[in-house]
């Protein structure tokens, strides 16, 4: 006969003594910052200011010298922040919390304690099967920052940080047209007598959004197209003035995009982006006009995109300037070490507040939705489905 089928272990199933809650006490935390060692990322997590808060607050807080350096923060700063400094890595992935921008490398994983909390971004389509096992290995807490949710059940950090990409997806484009080879010499900018600079917006979301607010400031005329009607009127009514919007037609696009100087793509899908800029559509575009590819990351929406670094950021294809870094915020490192620095710092007091991060993820739906391993347990589904594991429902871990 088929045994039936249970969430709970045998032992889980046992009748227990009956506990009761008890009130919340204030907990100290000692957070470890070190250097991010990915190519290319200057990013940090706590500004200086945000240590001095959490030092007031009676928190420990150990930093690898340099880590805020190529952010534009000094050990000294640090320091007189009231934070610890150190040389040796050993020490800094030895604290009970350690928090990244990038999840660590396996080499790194193993400088930690058992039971160790990590807060990084998880970047689940970079991570191999190998990192998770290093996890269960050492029994780690994980949260990734992409995940945890806001009361408004928006993405802070995601959102942050696509804020910072739109904006500057238009101030790239801006130097490119300038400095790049066969750049058409065009100024972004309403000058009077002169046509103002086109530019064509794929993708109607948080990036969509700033690179429009930023187009519309320098000047621009701008086009947005999106497959959803809500989320291009929702961005008319966010930028309060009457746009171009359509949704994906390839006629319209085609036409917008033959005419356009700037096109900036950022349609995100499940898996990775859909190419809805063919290599057809990019022949008939001008030369010397600039693409730049925001969802490059998820595999770009721009057929003819080539992952390309921030040392050598552009390729000409068809005699279009093609620019597809994946990773625009490390681009400006203190500005997005400092949007960063602003969502972490209150999560890492109600943490505090709450006796730790078990009583926190009790409470806090969006900060219990960002965990995907507890004490070595994978908890999210979407991670067990990507890599084939078994996982379990952390609501059945920690009531």
């Amino acid at each position: 006969m088929q045994q039936p089928s249970s969430p709970f272990t045998k032992a889980q199933l046992l009748p227990q003594e009956e506990k009761l809650e008890i009130s919340k006490q204030k907990g100290e935390l000692f957070i470890g910052l070190p250097k991010e060692t990915y190519f290319q990322e200057k990013r940090i997590c706590l500004t200086p200011d945000a240590v001095g808060a959490m030092v007031a607050h009676g928190h420990r807080v150990l930093v690898e010298k340099g880590a805020g350096e190529e952010a534009g923060f000094s050990d000294n700063e640090y320091s007189e922040a009231g934070a610890k400094l150190t040389s040796d890595k050993h020490q800094v992935f030895g604290c009970p919390i350690i928090l990244k921008v990038e999840p660590p490398t396996l080499d790194e994983l193993e400088l930690m304690k058992p039971k160790t909390v990590l807060i990084s971004a998880l970047q689940l389509k970079t991570r191999q099967e190998s990192y998770f096992k290093a996890l269960a290995k050492k029994k780690i807490t994980a949260l990734g920052f992409e995940f945890i949710k806001d009361e408004d059940q928006s993405y802070p950090a995601v959102k942050a940080l696509s804020e910072i990409a739109g904006t500057a997806a238009v101030l790239i484009a801006s130097e490119l047209m300038v400095n790049a080879k066969k750049g058409n010499g065009l100024l972004f900018g309403n000058i009077s007598g002169v046509p103002p600079v086109e530019v064509v917006v794929i993708g109607a979301g948080t990036v969509g959004e700033y690179a429009v607010r930023s187009a519309l400031g320098l000047g621009a005329s701008v086009k947005v197209f999106d497959s959803s009607l809500t989320k291009l009127r929702t961005l008319q009514a966010n930028v309060g003035r009457p746009l171009y919007t359509s949704t994906i037609q390839p006629k319209n696009l085609l036409k917008a995009l033959r005419r356009c100087d700037v096109a900036i793509g950022a349609v995100r899908g499940k898996n990775r982006s859909p190419i809805i800029v063919t290599k057809t559509m990019v022949e008939n575009m001008k030369k010397g006009a600039v693409i730049i590819d925001v969802s490059v990351d998820m595999g770009g929406c721009f057929e003819t995109t080539e992952v390309t670094s921030h040392d050598e950021p552009t390729q000409i294809t068809n005699g279009v300037i093609h620019y597809g870094v994946p990773n625009i915020p490390a681009r400006y490192p203190k500005t997005a070490s400092i949007s960063i620095s602003n969502i972490f710092t209150p999560y890492l007091l109600d943490i505090a507040e709450n006796g730790g991060l078990e009583n926190a993820i009790r409470f806090d739906s969006g900060l219990r939705n960002g965990l995907y391993f507890y004490r070595g347990i994978l908890t999210n589904k979407a991670v067990a489905d990507w890599f084939d594991m078994s996982w379990s429902d952390i609501n059945l871990l920690i009531y």
